[in-house]
């Protein structure tokens, strides 16, 4: 059982890296899939196995929640997602709020300026004028994640 779940977790962290739930989670799903794909009886995943597996990767280096937590962060935020979005996905991923934490707090992201490159894109150089079009700007950078002070600064600041 091990052999085969470890194959399943080197080939999952081949292809990028995972947080340490979600690989938990992919790779019961994974085993799911091949049961239900062969048609054999559901049987529950050996729960130790799949630890030590965890573990094996941890210790080989294949497996760092630090590493995939500060790559995700600077990913999203290059994509145009602020601090909240960034969070939330994290935590829908399985990583300790702490971490979460820390890791925003160290990173150089500038997110005012991420909000506004955001606002630039979407908007070029026809920055809205009228109260109704600002709400819908505002209400576009909320949805991408980002502080309301960082929004608030970006409409009070940009100058089309």
């Amino acid at each position: 059982m091990f052999s085969s779940l470890l194959d399943r977790a080197t080939r999952l962290l081949a292809q990028r890296d995972h947080s340490v739930e979600e690989l938990k989670e992919k790779i019961r799903l994974s085993v799911w899939r091949s049961q239900q794909r062969d048609a054999v009886e559901q049987t529950a995943i050996d729960e130790t196995a799949l630890a030590s597996v965890i573990a094996w990767c941890e210790e080989n280096g294949w497996l760092d929640d630090q590493r995939f937590t500060r790559l995700f962060i600077q990913s999203r935020g290059r994509n145009g997602y602020g601090p909240q979005r960034v969070r939330q996905d994290l935590q829908h991923k399985g990583v300790e709020r702490e971490l979460i934490n820390q890791e925003l707090a160290e990173t150089d992201i500038d997110w005012q300026q991420q909000a506004e490159n955001v606002a630039r894109k979407k908007y070029g150089h026809k920055w809205p004028t009228e109260a109704r079009e600002k709400a819908r700007l505002q209400r576009f950078l909320h949805s991408r994640g980002f502080l309301m002070e960082d929004i608030r600064s970006v409409l009070v600041n940009f100058s089309g």
